[in-house]
């Protein structure tokens, strides 16, 4: 089999870490075509990468004879409308978190993606990916920390993006911040404990930004969640975190616990100057987890050559985006919420 042709629709911050991976990291693979609103996004695909094909729409892209696969990173409550549309012209697809916002809308999308056995669909929890993570979930898998007891999750994004965000929280329709953000920190306790979350109690404050309020968007949350087997997990998800990019996962069992990060160090450098002893931060998730985004579109790629369906999938997605409303209703009602979830792949 020859490279696997590409055609990516979104050219945002993430679209452009996918777009640079499949051009340039991916061994295989090539960058076909490419798809936004924005005409500066399909000059830049042009220069930076060499794009063979633009597009304007999703629906014109995907009609283009000389594709093999498509990678999703166009704003989330789009995502189910697009799998199907690319299931059905005979793609591969690797779509960005979360697969949709809206139960409903999201198991009609999995019905397709069944429907199309022999083509590969993939969604982006990178983390999975990341060689960190892959080492714990092998502790946890050997029994070497036990019976996980407690699953503690911080995902903070740096204070300088927030204004930023504030600016569009407005115009766009992220599904709300553990939608948004928290759905990796969910997928990782569906992963590591391969339980299902049962119930969830949610709360959320904003304090710099009170102006969030009227959007009805949240600067920083929390969650308690437990879980099928009486295990429990706890969330911190924010947008407003002053020293970087902190993404922390600690794991705690009957025999010993592990943290994953628990500072969120940009290398192994120590800085010594007149504000004492200083380690430099990671700023953002695309330095965070660079390896990740590659080894996960690496998989994808294999996935197809090999005619295998990767580890993370659709039925994944689902559970992880109803634990997210589940979440967000009970910020909004102060209430304890129960979660609806299957045990097995329906």
């Amino acid at each position: 089999m020859g490279n696997i042709r590409v055609g990516i629709v979104g050219l945002g911050r993430l679209g452009r870490i996918h777009a640079e991976n499949i051009a340039n990291h991916v061994p295989g693979s090539v960058l076909q075509a490419s798809c936004s609103i924005n005409p500066e996004d399909l000059a830049f695909a042009k220069e930076s990468f060499n794009v063979s094909e633009t597009y304007r729409t999703f629906e014109e892209m995907i009609e283009s004879p000389n594709l093999d696969a498509v990678c999703i990173v166009s704003p989330s409550d789009f995502h189910p409308e697009h799998i199907r549309q690319a299931m059905d012209k005979g793609l591969h697809v690797f779509c960005e978190k979360p697969i949709g916002l809206d139960v409903a809308d999201i198991k009609q999308t999995i019905d397709v993606i069944k429907a199309h056995p022999s083509q590969i669909f993939q969604l982006g929890f990178m983390r999975r990916y990341d060689e960190s993570y892959q080492y714990a979930k092998k502790m946890v898998d050997e029994g070497q920390l036990g019976e996980l007891t407690v699953i503690r999750c911080y995902g903070i994004d740096p204070s300088s993006g927030l204004e930023q965000f504030v600016k569009f929280a407005g115009a766009s329709k992220s599904g709300g911040l553990f939608a948004d953000m928290s759905i990796h920190d969910i997928d990782l306790v569906r992963w590591f404990t391969k339980k299902e979350v049962s119930r969830v109690w949610a709360m959320g404050k904003n304090a710099a930004y009170p102006a969030l309020d009227q959007v009805n968007e949240l600067e920083t949350g929390a969650a308690m969640m437990q879980l099928t087997d009486q295990t429990m997990a706890i969330l911190v998800a924010g947008r407003n975190a002053i020293h970087g990019y902190h993404v922390e996962t600690e794991l705690i069992g009957t025999k010993g616990m592990l943290r994953v990060a628990a500072q969120p160090e940009k290398n192994l450098v120590t800085v010594f100057d007149e504000h004492g002893a200083v380690r430099p931060m990671s700023e953002h998730f695309s330095e965070r987890f660079k390896e990740a985004f590659i080894n996960e579109m690496k998989e994808f790629i294999a996935c197809i050559k090999e005619c295998r369906q990767p580890e993370v999938s659709a039925f994944d997605g689902l559970q992880s985006t109803r634990v997210a409303i589940a979440c967000q209703k009970s910020v909004e009602t102060s209430q304890i919420i129960d979660v609806q979830y299957e045990l097995h792949h329906s």
